[in-house]
């Protein structure tokens, strides 16, 4: 994957929700400009949800989601409900699409309801508006028409205004001008061939943006590359997996961090995080620990999720929990007895999904940690790595 690339997770989620037969599809095939969703009269053509990712002008990168009607009917119904419910978790601006023909019913006004609870940024497309209705659009409603194109326009820039994110930085306002950083990026049996995780983009393709000087490594290569430096770097960034032994070789005068502490920062899950780090500590024997990667990959022999973790857990609170593995898509929302959820960075996830997933966990009480937050502590090293970070001091 190139550094010009933009990853689904950092994508603008887009997602159409309406009754079967209300247009959704047209509509997003309207808008993307694209044949991305097969169009028929036959209700509930559209099985699962269908995902693209594209540049939506002026807005930028997004992924556009398609999904099942919500007024699905019958045991597979059910299951493309679920889904479609599932989808609200992961979305950043909704668009309801209501046919115009036969108006607002209760199933749409159930689920206008439903997505402002979850406080998701919404529109109405009023769709069908070549036909002759009768019936009143809501207040704020689009008027659109997926076959003549009427409205599309105006959609587009709703999305646009709606969807605009805050200009956010990871670890730019962290370092003085032109500022030299160590970035320590273990290439081992699990790392992604090809490519660098998307932490490590970020932070890479941030620095270079800033005129700032990225100087990467594997572990084994930083004492010969700290050694060779004239000065100390303002910064060593490192993988969570190698924070023990990177933190006996960076001098203590160096400041030293973690990708995922950093994304946890950019993501605004700091604090939240640190609360976990308490309940880490005092885990006993069989009390349940969820741990959960928000992507899926083949286990290998010391796969961090299924093996480092659990030893190093253990090792930590000196009692042997009993453990709960969840990946990709698969976050239960029943977490009857779970004492704590450990859960990986989630650069594989759109924010929206990581702040449901934590919204869940908060309302369950069930405390959430992430991996480099709760390896830096077991490691007894998580004081120094928040030490960079201003508004993480004095918080653990």
């Amino acid at each position: 994957m190139s550094l010009n690339e933009t990853v689904s997770a950092e994508r603008v989620h887009i997602a159409f929700f309406g009754r079967r037969n209300a247009g959704k599809s047209s509509l997003v095939n309207a808008v993307t400009g694209q044949q991305l969703a097969v169009v028929s009269d036959v209700p509930g053509t559209t099985t699962d949800p269908v995902k693209k990712a594209m540049e939506l002008l002026p807005l930028g990168p997004v992924l556009i989601i398609d999904t099942p009607g919500f007024d699905d009917e019958g045991e597979l119904g059910s299951l493309r409900v679920e889904k479609t419910n599932e989808v609200l978790g992961k979305t950043d601006v909704a668009v309801l699409v209501a046919d115009s023909v036969r108006g607002m019913t209760e199933a749409e006004e159930g689920l206008l309801r439903l997505i402002r609870a979850k406080g998701l940024p919404v529109i109405v497309a009023w769709n069908k508006c070549d036909l002759e209705s009768h019936c009143v659009p809501p207040e704020g409603a689009v008027r659109v028409s997926a076959k003549t194109g009427e409205g599309v326009n105006a959609l587009k820039e709703r999305l646009a205004a709606l969807g605009r994110r805050e200009e956010r930085v990871i670890l730019a306002d962290l370092l003085p001008k032109k500022a030299a950083v160590v970035l320590v990026m273990p290439i081992d049996e699990s790392a992604p061939k090809g490519r660098l995780i998307l932490p490590q983009q970020l932070v890479l393709r941030e620095l270079l943006y800033h005129g700032m000087t990225a100087l990467c490594c594997q572990p084994g290569e930083l004492a010969g590359l700290m050694g060779s430096l004239k000065n100390p770097p303002a910064m060593v960034v490192t993988d969570s997996q190698v924070f023990g032994p990177v933190s006996k070789t960076v001098p203590e005068s160096v400041p030293l961090t973690s990708f995922s502490i950093l994304m946890a920062r950019f993501r605004g899950e700091l604090a939240s995080q640190l609360e976990g780090v308490r309940v880490l500590k005092g885990l006993k024997d069989g009390d349940l620990v969820q741990i959960s990667e928000g992507c899926t990959h083949h286990r290998q022999c010391r796969d961090i999720g299924t093996v480092k973790l659990p030893g190093w857990i253990e090792a930590y609170c000196g009692h042997k929990p009993v453990y709960r593995f969840t990946s990709g898509g698969d976050f239960p929302t029943d977490m009857q007895g779970v004492r704590l959820i450990v859960h990986c960075g989630g650069c594989m996830l759109p924010p929206a999904e990581i702040h449901t997933r934590a919204q869940s966990a908060a309302a369950a009480g069930v405390p959430m940690v992430n991996y480099g937050v709760a390896i830096a502590a077991m490691h007894g090293i998580l004081e120094r790595s928040l030490e960079p970070i201003p508004e993480a001091k004095g918080k653990v």
